[in-house]
């Protein structure tokens, strides 16, 4: 047996070195909501019902993995009541939904795991007792971020029990096709292997034909991670959950949950359920708001910019991997930007050995309306040393 074990936190170093930066690249959410946004939005639609009961709700205890008419609409909204709803387990937020499933069906066996990528899909199984070992396998920018089917059922061992995807992925900000999806489980499947696809990019995809169906609905086996911050930009909600058709593996779940985090706020399960009754409208708007900015960062490094940046086009969510083509590593670039008050996601932030293929590369984030204000002082630093990056680059 592997000891179950707990590195820090990747991002740790990011916080310190980028505190109080004026502007910020490093956000992977959508537009945030504000309360009266929400009301508003919810009150045009004629149904006062869901602010009434925010307003007059009881403060006993929520049932273990979530309120009935929570699940309820999650199952109708975001699976087409496809999904059971006791299939549905509410948490505080996608992390906890992450860890749980993993600490569920890490234990016992081997794992694997796919990086650069967030820490919660790339270190979980570590943490699991009784783990039997996690594989991690490399995604690259020359396979345009995706998964190689080959080298998958390369890492595929008897006793391989547990795979995590993220799609739309993070860091790429590019979801696979559906022909690979269907690769993926039909290897799964062939294994017995138990997928957890974390999916809180999913809806923010940037045209409607790359949308793949979620895990727990293409997947007998699949679980379906999702959280409201990403998609709704309802960070502060703090609601997020787990899907899946199968209940034993729903049980599993549940028995992990009781120990951790068994019930969230019912304020928070209200807030959410407002989220869901507008859904679509607040997609709409944060969409717009990707794609238009989306438009200037393509311009940016594509045009403007060329010679010192490069990236895979993403296709899905807020985000984006990019290349810096000047002298420094990204830590280094991310160093003397925190220094110019403007703050990205070195590639430290998405593994614990940043191999030498991703040494350049950063994340950054465009969902929020104010991100064009950053990418101009970007812009104005870019500006003020090319002069000797092409010195730099010269000596070399």
């Amino acid at each position: 047996n592997v000891n179950a074990k707990m590195n820090e936190p990747w991002s740790k170093r990011h916080k310190r070195e980028f505190k109080g930066c004026e502007f910020s690249l490093s956000n992977s959410f959508a537009e945030p909501l504000s309360m009266p946004e929400l009301v508003k939005k919810v009150k045009d639609t004629g149904d006062t019902e869901l602010i009434d009961l925010y307003h007059n709700h009881h403060l006993e205890y929520v049932p273990n993995g979530g309120s009935m008419d929570l699940r309820k609409d999650i199952a109708r909204v975001i699976y087409d009541n496809k999904i059971p709803v006791e299939n549905i387990l509410v948490f505080p937020g996608g992390q906890a939904a992450n860890q749980t499933a993993a600490l569920a069906f890490a234990s016992g066996g081997h794992s694997i795991v796919f990086t650069p990528g967030y820490q919660s899909t790339v270190d979980s199984p570590h943490w699991a007792v009784g783990n039997q070992g996690v594989t991690k396998l490399q995604r690259l920018p020359e396979n345009n971020w995706q998964i190689v089917p080959q080298q998958l059922r390369g890492a595929i061992r008897k006793n391989t029990k547990f795979l995590i995807l993220n799609e739309p992925y993070n860091p790429g900000g590019i979801v696979m096709s559906a022909e690979l999806q269907t690769e993926v489980i039909a290897i799964c499947r062939e294994h017995g292997i138990t997928i957890l696809c974390d999916e809180v990019y999913r809806l923010l995809e940037h045209c409607d034909d790359v949308q793949l169906e979620s895990m727990a609905n293409a997947y007998e086996k699949g679980i379906s991670a999702v959280t409201m911050s990403k998609p709704w930009g309802g960070c502060g909600i703090t609601i997020g959950w787990l899907a899946c058709k199968d209940k034993a593996m729903v049980q599993k779940l549940v028995d992990v949950q009781y120990f951790g985090t068994s019930c969230v706020s019912r304020a928070s399960e209200i807030q959410g359920r407002m989220v869901l009754r507008v859904s679509g409208t607040i997609l709409r708007e944060r969409l717009s708001i990707i794609l238009s900015n989306k438009t200037l960062l393509q311009d940016f490094i594509e045009k403007r910019y060329k010679d010192w940046f490069d990236w895979r086009r993403p296709n899905a969510g807020a985000i984006a991997f990019v290349k810096f083509k000047g002298p420094w590593t990204s830590a280094e670039l991310g160093k003397h930007l925190a220094a110019s008050g403007i703050s990205i996601k070195p590639a430290y932030c998405f593994t614990d050995v940043v191999v030498e293929e991703l040494d350049d590369y950063f994340r950054v984030g465009f969902g929020e309306r104010k991100m064009p204000l950053a990418l101009d002082a970007l812009g104005k630093f870019v500006d003020a040393h090319e002069e000797s990056w092409v010195a730099a680059l010269a000596e070399k």
